[in-house]
């Protein structure tokens, strides 16, 4: 729909107190529409999360770096040619990353940043199927489809972080998948989210022209979407957990594909030879990465004998990865083997310093063996490549026992984000520190007429845990909102359950509806409950 420029200025004027919103044209498609995400705000959201997404999902695939290296090639052909799908000048600094996940996924920050998962390079016929998926992504980027989901305020819950790490951290925890620390939220969100029908049509048909712009043969994007919409149909789980969940294929989609290659002249090149070539080491290690993947299924199922035999036939396979290493220190790590972890955890740093699941393992190895000095450096290592739970909690820990309880505050709260049993042990520390500090911030009073027209104390305990020894007062207000007066404290022994509230008289006798509006109720004090 063309949204023309009165409908634009009547907006404009209805919401510009509250947002700054400007209508402007979409690159891609030429229609006006409404914009309150700038081109630097998505370049710069692109480039603060790139990194942290990228180590959220397997890090970067840096056993094979020629395997990027080619990926980023055919990115910048077509990032090159993507002038000829946009109708104004605009030219996003498109950066290309293959990563190490064997789920066959890509994904697009706002402001070009794009990653493919090696998952996905195996599945591929040739060149030209490659040139579709990173064109398909050129063009969300391109047409602001992310800036378009942030404005909309669609945005998805949740972290990706890899699922052996809530086995590492002390038993397999069915919340893994949860484990960012808040301030990463943004990029997982953009990663994770499902894209509408239109911007997936929208991108299959802007991309398909951009592929033919490049010298592809479009033929490859019916290809494709053709080998998608059949892997769906079958049910292939691992596809089905990938790329579908935010690109979800279609018979509709397969369609258009073929009436917009119809459009366009005949011809192109495909690249089987040159793709063949160029990921032929990746198949080659492919088996190694399988067994990894087994032994990430096993530790879920709590066979951490099997987890360990398939994650060694692994590292016998592919010596220089250093994840498989790590998941040997995982194992360890989780069977409370602390000591034995730690050469494993080593030999991944060493082959990949900079994926932080290695320096994460071995920072809390350390501080459960007691080194704290090491395990502080080490998970702050960990931090400053990607902010988990974990790293917050054992910081905090360090820094509460060190008497930095600010500083312990604030780790707390950051690990407290996320959505697991780390993230409710962090809460229960946060407010352990904060609860004698900021009372009313937990717990939650008020006066009002009982059902004989007495007054009654009401408290409810608003902490994520129970509470105790919750001491409040009533207090009555004069015109001026000061306090006047005040009446007998309360003290509720409890246990209070997190959400309880309580009814208790409130000795203050007989009160008039005027008076009952003038009272207040202060909350003292509270103790978690024992």
């Amino acid at each position: 729909m063309r949204i023309n420029s009165g409908i634009c200025r009547r907006y404009l004027a209805l919401a510009a107190a509250a947002l700054l919103i400007s209508c402007g044209t979409n690159p891609v498609t030429g229609k006006r529409e409404l914009q309150f995400v700038s081109e630097s705000q998505e370049i710069q959201t692109g480039q603060q999360n790139y990194a942290p997404m990228r180590q959220s999902e397997g890090g970067d695939f840096e056993v094979l770096p020629d395997l990027t290296a080619y990926v980023n090639e055919v990115g910048q052909k077509l990032a090159a040619a993507s002038g000829s799908i946009t109708v104004s000048e605009r030219k996003l600094p498109y950066e290309f990353k293959v990563l190490n996940s064997s789920v066959p996924n890509a994904w697009a920050l706002p402001g070009g940043k794009i990653a493919v998962n090696r998952g996905l390079l195996t599945e591929l016929a040739n060149e030209a199927e490659l040139a579709a998926v990173l064109g398909h992504e050129i063009v969300h980027a391109a047409a602001r489809h992310g800036a378009q989901a942030q404005e909309r305020g669609v945005l998805l819950q949740g972290g990706l972080v890899a699922a052996q790490l809530g086995a590492a951290m002390g038993g397999v925890d069915d919340q893994a998948a949860n484990l960012l620390a808040l301030g990463t939220n943004v990029g997982a969100q953009l990663v994770t989210m499902r894209y509408g029908r239109d911007a997936e049509l929208q991108a299959d048909l802007y991309g398909t022209r951009l592929m033919k712009a490049a010298g592809y043969d479009p033929r490859a994007a019916v290809t494709l979407q053709e080998t998608f919409l059949r892997l769906s149909e079958g049910h292939k789980q691992n596809w089905l957990d990938g790329l579908f969940a935010s690109h979800p294929p279609s018979a509709e989609r397969v369609a258009r594909n073929r009436e917009t290659v119809a459009a366009l002249a005949p011809g192109g090149d495909l690249g089987v030879e040159r793709y063949a070539a160029r990921i032929a080491p990746l198949k080659q290690l492919k088996p190694g990465y399988d067994k990894y993947d087994q032994a990430l299924a096993a530790m879920q199922k709590k066979d951490l004998a099997g987890a360990k035999a398939l994650a060694a036939e692994a590292v016998r396979l592919v010596p220089r990865e250093g994840q498989f290493q790590q998941l040997l220190g995982d194992i360890a790590l989780s069977e409370k083997r602390n000591q034995e972890a730690l050469p494993y955890y080593q030999k991944a740093m060493d082959l990949n310093p900079g994926y932080f699941g290695s320096w994460l393992g071995a920072g809390v190895a350390q501080y459960r063996l007691g080194n704290r000095q090491q395990a502080r450096q080490w998970l702050a290592r960990s931090m400053e490549l990607l902010p988990t739970a974990p790293a917050s909690l054992y910081i905090g820990n360090m820094a509460r026992d060190s008497g930095d309880v600010d500083g312990a505050l604030k780790y707390y709260q950051n690990a407290a984000s996320s959505q697991s049993s780390i993230g409710q042990e962090a809460m229960r520390e946060a407010v352990l520190i904060d609860l004698p500090r900021n009372p009313s911030t937990y717990v939650v009073g008020a006066v009002q007429a009982g059902s004989d027209g007495k007054p009654v104390l009401v408290v409810q305990n608003r902490a994520p845990m129970a509470l105790g020894s919750i001491a409040v007062t009533p207090v009555m207000l004069n015109a001026a909102g000061q306090v006047a007066s005040q009446g007998r404290a309360v003290t509720i022994t409890g246990p209070l359950a997190a959400g309880q509230q309580v009814a208790v008289d409130a000795g203050l006798g007989t009160l008039t509806a005027e008076q009952l509006r003038a009272v207040r109720v202060r909350i003292d004090s509270a103790r978690v409950a024992q």
